[in-house]
Formats: C-alpha cells, sequence, structure tokens
C-alpha cells in the first residue's frame, strides 16, 4: 500500500511538487514565526523580572494591592537566610520601600524610595548595569542616591547634586534626609525612570524609622521553570507566618501575563489561517485526484477490491505529500532559526518600541523541540481532517456509473 501510494502521489509530479511547497513554506513560516514570538515572550518575562520585580516576593498580605509602609516583615534578614538555604534558590535581597517628595533647588516631584542593600541588589536586579552617568550604591554608600534619567531632568539635577528627600516613617514621623545623586540610570521604561529612587538599606532603615523590618524579599532561582517547586517550598517556610505571601512575578505582574495571552491569542489566529489556506491546497489536490481516478476506482470496485482499502490508498497518499513537505519546510525553517539564533535580526523602525517595553532591539530565535513540533502537528491534523472530503467520495462511488467516467 505504502509503495502504491507513493506511486501515485507522483502520477501528476507538477501539482505534487506545488503542493509539497506549499506546505514547505507554510510549516517554515511557522516555525519562524512561533520561535520569534516565544523568544519575544521569554525577553520580555526576563526584562520585567531582571529590572527590580524578581521571579519571586514575600511580603505582608495584602501589600500588593494596597503598599503602605506599615506593612512590613519583621526580622527580615532571619527570613532571609533561611530562603537563601532553600534548594533551586541562587540569590535573595531585602528591599525597603517608601514614598516621598524630593526636591531640587529649582523642582519638587513625588516618587518612590527604595531602600536596597547594593551588593545583594546587584544580583536581582538589572539596574546597576544601566547606569548612564556616575555609579552605582556600593557598600560604603552612606547618603548618596541613585535617580532615574528622567527624573534627574525633570529635576533639573546631575550627578553630585544634592537633593532633599520628605516623607512620613513608619512611626508616623516626619522622614527626612539630604541624598546626593551618585548615579543616573536609564532602564528604557519611562515611567520607572520619571519615579524610582535607590538609597541604601541602611539609610532608609534610619530616614523611615523603619527599626528591624523591610516590605519584600526578592527571590532569583537558578532557572525560570523551577520557581513553582520554590514558590511551594517558601509557603512551607511561611506556613506559621500568616500574615507573610509569596507571590510570582505574573502574580505581581498580572497585566505582564494577559498582555502575552492575548497577544499569543492573536498569533495563534494568524497561524491557524496559514494552515487552513494550505490545507484547502492539499484538500484541491486530492479532491483533484479523486475525481481523474473516478474510472480507475470504479475498475477496481468491480474487480473486488473494498471501498475502505481504497480509502486507506488515498489517505496513506495524503499522509505521504503531507509529511514530504513538512519535512522540507522543517530543514528550511530549522536552518532559517539556527542562523538567525547565532546572527540576531532587527526589525526596522521597532528601536523605539523595544526601548519603551525594556526589551532588547536584535532578537535571536531559539530552537527548541515546541518550535520544531508546533507547525507539523497543525499541518498534519488539519490535513487529516480536510481530506475526510475527497475520501468520502470514493464512498458514494458506484462501479458502473465510475468506470463510464471519462
Amino acid at each position: 500500500m505504502l509503495k502504491l501510494a507513493w506511486r501515485n502521489i507522483w502520477r501528476n509530479s507538477r501539482r505534487t511538487i506545488l503542493t509539497v511547497l506549499a506546505i514547505a513554506f507554510a510549516t517554515s513560516i511557522l516555525q519562524f514565526f512561533v520561535s520569534i514570538q516565544l523568544k519575544s515572550y521569554d525577553a520580555a518575562t526576563k526584562s520585567a523580572i531582571a529590572l527590580t520585580l524578581g521571579q519571586l516576593q514575600v511580603q505582608k498580605k495584602g501589600y500588593l494591592e494596597k503598599p503602605q509602609i506599615r506593612a512590613t516583615i519583621e526580622d527580615p534578614l532571619s527570613l532571609e537566610s533561611k530562603i537563601k538555604s532553600l534548594d533551586r534558590v541562587e540569590h535573595t535581597s531585602i528591599r525597603s520601600i517608601g514614598f516621598a517628595l524630593i526636591s531640587s533647588e529649582k523642582r519638587s516631584y513625588g516618587l518612590q524610595v527604595i531602600g536596597i542593600m547594593p551588593e545583594k541588589e546587584k544580583l536581582v536586579s538589572s539596574v546597576s548595569g544601566l547606569i548612564k552617568k556616575g555609579e552605582y550604591l556600593d557598600s560604603t554608600s552612606t547618603n548618596d542616591c541613585v535617580i532615574g534619567e528622567i527624573l534627574a531632568k525633570n529635576l533639573k539635577v546631575d550627578i553630585g547634586d544634592e537633593v532633599t528627600i520628605l516623607g512620613q516613617g513608619k512611626d508616623g514621623s516626619l522622614a527626612a534626609s539630604v541624598a546626593t545623586i551618585r548615579g543616573i540610570f536609564d532602564s528604557g521604561t519611562k515611567d520607572f525612570d520619571r519615579v524610582t529612587m535607590f538609597i541604601p538599606y541602611k539609610t532608609f532603615q534610619d530616614v523611615f524609622s523603619m527599626q528591624n523590618s523591610a516590605h519584600s524579599i526578592v527571590v532569583m532561582g537558578m532557572r525560570l521553570k523551577d520557581l513553582e517547586q520554590i514558590q511551594s517550598k517558601i509557603e512551607e517556610l511561611l506556613k506559621n507566618e500568616t500574615n507573610l505571601v509569596s507571590l510570582r512575578w505574573d502574580q505581581l505582574m498580572p497585566g505582564l501575563k494577559q498582555s502575552i495571552e492575548l497577544d499569543m491569542s492573536a498569533g495563534w489566529i494568524f497561524y491557524l489561517t496559514l494552515v487552513l489556506i494550505v490545507t484547502f491546497s492539499i484538500v484541491n489536490t486530492f479532491l483533484m485526484s479523486v475525481l481523474e481516478r473516478s474510472r480507475e476506482f470504479g475498475i477496481m470496485l468491480a474487480i473486488g477490491a473494498r471501498t475502505p482499502r481504497i480509502m486507506g490508498m488515498v489517505v496513506i497518499e495524503s499522509i505521504l505529500l503531507t509529511l514530504v513537505g513538512i519535512f522540507l519546510g522543517v530543514l528550511i525553517g530549522s536552518g532559517v532559526i539556527t542562523y538567525f539564533s547565532i546572527h540576531g535580526f532587527t526589525v526596522p523602525g521597532a528601536e523605539e518600541i523595544a526601548k519603551l517595553w525594556n526589551l532588547p532591539i536584535r532578537i535571536y530565535p531559539e530552537l527548541t523541540i515546541r518550535v520544531i513540533l508546533t507547525a507539523p502537528l497543525m499541518i498534519l491534523t488539519t490535513t487529516f481532517i480536510g481530506v475526510m472530503y475527497p475520501v468520502l467520495k470514493i464512498l458514494w462511488l458506484k462501479p458502473l456509473e465510475a468506470m463510464r467516467a471519462t
């Protein structure tokens, strides 16, 4: 049956070649776009995590919905030490967060002040690598601060200038301090650069009367796919701390996950449309084949061939033709993805959008099992369903009428 089916699909070689090329084109295009889409989601997630979010955070229950300076974690150093000792946890850092009015000689703005441990923060955040002017904080910093580039422009300050911080401490007292600008960063995210200041953790504790408390513990695992396992271990650790919760990045920033899901849905509509076009091409090929071979099928039925056997042969022909096209498409698509995974490529005019969302300008698609299998499985499934129509036409053939067909 295989040998006979293989010979049959090459009866009209021109039509077969065109169909194979259409399948190959669709497969390679699907592979390439799926790899780009998945890689862009991965890049967006990593960028969001790397900036300040972290893979996971431990906070007081309700702090995410209503961030208040009194919603703190007591004895955070002890809890951080326990979390750091957990399997698959790579880095941790403690943060204290407050809201204050910052003033220069000319202007004043409201912003978010984040107290950090510089050496630990470098391991969980990418801000230290985004310094555009000056330097990042270090263990010797006391009254220094690092601010966003847009905030610096709004305040009309530069490296070495002093700014005044006015806010409210945890105990309700006035939080006031003078900080010297040590570094200015450019994250590419305007909203973040406009309202963010980093100061040393100890300075924050003193200014905002935090005593022995903090607002979050940031956790980074060895691999993103280990996150659920890490979270379950942290929750086990927090079972006696009923007022504390552990939140993954997608819980901390649900909008990012929803955006990815929405974009993925739009992408699948495009992919399905492309696959359906190719499927119609395959169905047309076999519908023509069945109509052209009606006389042949009529003779086969007249001499005793069973209808299911003839139908099975046509199904095998369609599968063989599709597999040839898919194999060729996978080779082409994998080759293109491998090339660009090494050299990368840029989309003209997308630089500003990439910068706005803190994404890399150059894209490096990745060849994975999911990328390789998605297109072939979609095309095989739709082809098998679509080819049922020409196959069922054989079921309605009557030997005498079919033999008279021209």
